[in-house]
This record gives structure tokens, C-alpha cells and sequence, in this order.
């Protein structure tokens, strides 16, 4: 544990009561590169890191997961105390996601390999897979702790070493991992854990020469200021998962029912800040009314309160700025057109506390129809045929996730099919699965994070042939 060179700190906040939490050391430049410089030590050929096998770094990301496990009260508290985001879903959805990802690198530590390559006869060729070297992970603060394990995991399980930027908003999970990882004996230097504010340690990362690699998990335009940078520095590999305003196609065939209840859980959970959300809703001319009928009677079972409440399955934005970005979206809606069917306010004068909120009749030109509002608003359409909703779903610059309803497989698989989405989820949303690959088309990204696709984020490879002296 260190210090800033700067000696500066600066508050996280309870988003629910707008009290402080604690003071976090601000790391600056010279921190990232005094980081960066623990990293290069562990990376460096004979390091303890270096020569340690495989298997031993699937007990050590084991030995992580059990004692994550061992604090899965604290943590989630923690987090949802920094975040806002409700108790319950952090302990059983963030906690439980974090424990899987990193049992699931552990398990691959040891089956990272190459191939056996046939060439010409007097040729010998083979393929390794080894380690980028020294990996840059910038964490968002919607799902800080689980974004920082689909980061570090599998970085860690093929050997590299890693430099992490937290979300200034929400540091605590990680700096408790810090203590972890620590804990688990990682051998110094492999993981370092760096607070502070995105234009200067987050821009340090992205233009730093001695960072090999860049996760990033944000905003598009942050993204693209990252590879921006990380082009005119060294030209680091860099994976981004950023922005999504994603359709839902609803047809009439469908389970009614299961769309409300799947499509509420897209738009509404974590208060709607998520690069998933369900923000387009096109639905088939039939069913159009009922829908929105039943999504308005299933809204308003939602509770909003106390993130520590058990009760609450609803709680703040993260600060003002989202809160005022968010409210003048859903005010552009009404004066746009778009009927307000529920919600569109706020709890309280100081509160961060947004309604969950609906609109019906929206149109394709829209402010809340283009633009990626990140919070609690479901924005629904109305369309004819199937050819028209799919040229509609695909008129945006993202193209992160997309989901259909319907009972038909012949439908499901050919509208599946034309989506211009990294994901495409039937009859369900947010079925996220550490074993499978997540990322984006178009603006939504590059790269994939989880499953076996990950591992090629984090490796290189290296050809190798022999000259052979004799031939059989």
C-alpha cells in the first residue's frame, strides 16, 4: 500500500444519502508510472511471476475466488454502498459473477497452448502462446467489482501483469481485492491498483509506453480517446466494450408475459445503467397495446428505496451528472412527442432516486430513441413486418446486444441471423455466462471479453521453426 506522490485524496460517496464514504489516495501520472514500473519488475524474465507454472496460477486465482468467497458479505455491502446499486443483486449477481470468472481462469491456467504446424519437409514448426506483458484494465463504475474480474482474470491466467484504474466513483471493491490478492500471495508487482480520475491517471494509461495492453469498459467517446491515444503512444493492443442503445423485437407469436417480465429486467435493472439495457422495444402492431399495458402494471411493482433494504429492488443513479444527463433525456421525450405512460420523475429535492420510467409511441428520430440514456427508461415502438423491424434495429451506430421474442425457431434463427449485434439473446435477457464471448459490433467495441475468446485479448503468438539436418 502506497501513498500518492501528489499526497492528494478525494471522496466516494454514497449515492443513496450523498454522505462520504471514506478519502482514497488520487493517483496521478507519476503514480502509473511508479506502477508500471512494479509491473515491468514482475513481468521481467526470471521473475518469480515469470517462471511460476501454469497450474500454480490456477491455485492462486482459486486461493482468490475462495477468499472473495470468504468475504461476500463485506464486498457486496461495500459495493452496494459505493454504487447504490440494491444489496441483494450485488451479493447474488456481482459477487456470484465474480467468484465463477475467476474459477473459470483458473481452470484454464494450465491449457493455454499452441500447435504442431506442418510445413515443408525440412521444417520443423511449432506455435506458443505467451503473455502480452503489461496490461492496463480501466474499470466503469456501473459494475465495478465484476468488470475488474472479467479483467484481470484472464489476464492473469496467461501471465501477465496488470496495472488497474478503478472508477473514481467507486473504487472500494477493488482496493479490497487489492488486499486479497495480497493475501493469496501473488508475488509483488503482478497486480497494482490505482484510484483516480480519468484525464489524468485513466489518460496515462492510454498513452503510457510501458503498457503493453488496454481494457476498457466505458463510454464510446472514452473509447475513442483511448485508442486515439494508444495509437500515437506505442500502438497497444487495446479491447473496448463501450455504448449499446439495443432492440428488442417483440412479435405477436410470443409469450406475452415472458416479454414484459424479460424486457422490465433489460431496461430497469441496476436502475437501467447498463450497457445492455433493453432501450429500444419494437413491437408488433397486435400485441402493441397490451404490452405496454402490462409493462406499466409490472413497473409499478417495483420498489424503490434503501439499497441496504431487502426490500428494494430499485435504488439511485450514481451522481448528479448522470442524474441531469438522464432527467433531460426523459424531459426531450415529452417534448419530442414520446406519451409518458409512467414515471419520468424523481424522489426528494437532493435525491438521486429516479422513477422507472416509460414511454409509448416513440419515434426512430428521437433524442431517446438515438441516444444512450443509461438509466431507468424503457422506450417502446410499434412496427408491421419483420423485415421492416430488422432494417429499424440495425439503424444505429451500436451494436452491442439485441434480443427477439417469439415461439417460432424458423423466425428466431433467421432474425438472429440478421442482427448486427456481438450478442443476440431469444426469449430472455441479460443471460450473460462467463464461458461465453461478450463485446460489439460496430460502435458498441472491439474484442470480446469471457469464455476461451478472452484468452486471445491476452496473448501472443509466437511461431517458432527449426531448420531439420537430416529428412527420413
Amino acid at each position: 500500500w502506497h501513498t500518492s506522490i501528489s499526497g492528494r485524496t478525494f471522496p466516494t460517496l454514497n449515492p443513496a444519502t450523498g454522505d462520504t464514504i471514506c478519502e482514497v489516495q488520487e493517483a496521478d501520472k507519476e503514480d502509473v508510472d511508479k506502477a508500471v514500473a512494479a509491473a515491468k519488475v514482475a513481468m521481467q524474465l526470471g521473475s518469480t511471476w515469470r517462471k511460476m507454472e501454469p497450474s500454480r496460477r490456477g491455485r492462486l486465482l482459486h486461493r482468490l475466488a475462495d477468499l472473495v468467497e470468504r468475504d461476500r458479505l463485506l464486498i457486496a455491502t461495500l459495493e452496494s454502498l459505493d454504487t447504490g446499486k440494491p444489496f441483494l443483486q450485488a451479493f447474488f449477481v456481482d459477487l456470484e459473477g465474480s467468484i465463477r470468472t475467476l474459477r473459470y481462469y483458473a481452470g484454464w491456467a494450465d491449457k493455454i497452448h499452441g500447435k504442431s504446424v506442418p510445413v515443408d519437409e525440412t521444417f520443423m514448426c511449432i506455435t506458443k502462446h505467451e503473455p502480452i506483458g503489461i496490461c492496463g484494465a480501466i474499470i466503469p463504475w456501473n459494475f465495478p467489482l465484476l468488470m475488474l474480474m472479467w479483467k484481470i482474470a484472464p489476464a492473469l491466467c496467461c501471465g501477465n501483469t496488470v496495472v488497474i484504474k478503478p472508477a473514481e466513483q467507486t473504487p472500494l471493491t477493488a482496493l479490497h481485492i487489492g488486499s486479497l490478492i495480497k493475501e493469496a500471495e501473488f508475488p509483488p508487482g503482478v497486480v497494482n491498483i490505482l484510484p483516480g480520475f480519468g484525464p489524468t491517471a485513466g489518460a496515462a494509461f492510454a498513452s503510457h509506453c510501458g503498457i503493453d495492453k488496454v481494457a476498457f469498459t466505458g463510454s464510446t467517446e472514452v473509447g475513442q480517446l483511448i485508442k486515439e491515444s494508444a495509437a500515437k503512444s506505442n500502438l497497444k493492443r487495446v479491447t473496448l466494450e463501450l455504448g449499446g442503445k439495443n432492440p428488442c423485437i417483440v412479435f405477436a407469436d410470443c409469450d406475452l408475459q415472458l416479454a414484459v417480465e424479460e424486457i422490465q429486467k433489460g431496461a430497469f435493472y441496476n436502475q437501467g445503467q447498463c450497457c445492455t439495457a433493453a432501450s429500444r422495444v419494437f413491437v408488433q402492431e397486435k400485441i402493441y397495446e397490451e404490452f405496454v399495458r402490462r409493462s406499466i402494471e409490472s413497473a409499478k411493482k417495483i420498489v424503490i428505496g434503501d439499497p441496504l433494504d431487502p426490500q428494494t429492488t430499485h435504488g439511485p443513479q450514481i451522481d448528479q451528472k448522470h442524474f441531469d444527463k438522464i432527467m433531460d433525456l426523459i424531459e426531450s421525450g415529452k417534448k419530442e412527442g414520446a406519451k409518458l405512460e409512467y414515471g419520468g420523475g424523481y424522489l426528494g429535492e437532493k435525491s438521486l432516486f429516479i422513477q422507472p420510467t416509460i414511454f409509448s409511441e416513440v419515434k426512430d428520430s428521437m433524442r431517446i430513441a438515438v441516444e444512450e440514456i443509461f438509466g431507468p427508461v424503457l422506450c417502446i415502438f410499434r412496427f408491421k413486418s419483420q423485415q421492416e423491424v430488422i432494417e429499424r434495429a440495425n439503424n444505429s451506430r451500436y451494436g452491442l446486444v439485441s434480443a427477439v421474442f417469439t415461439t417460432s425457431m424458423d423466425r428466431a434463427l433467421s432474425v438472429s441471423g440478421a442482427m448486427e449485434t456481438g450478442t443476440v439473446w431469444i426469449n430472455c435477457y441479460n443471460a450473460l455466462h462467463v464461458q461465453t464471448p461478450f463485446g460489439g459490433y460496430k460502435m458498441s467495441g472491439n474484442g470480446r471479453e469471457l469464455g476461451e475468446y478472452a484468452l486471445a485479448e491476452y496473448s501472443e503468438v509466437k511461431t517458432v521453426t527449426f531448420k531439420m539436418s537430416e529428412t527420413m
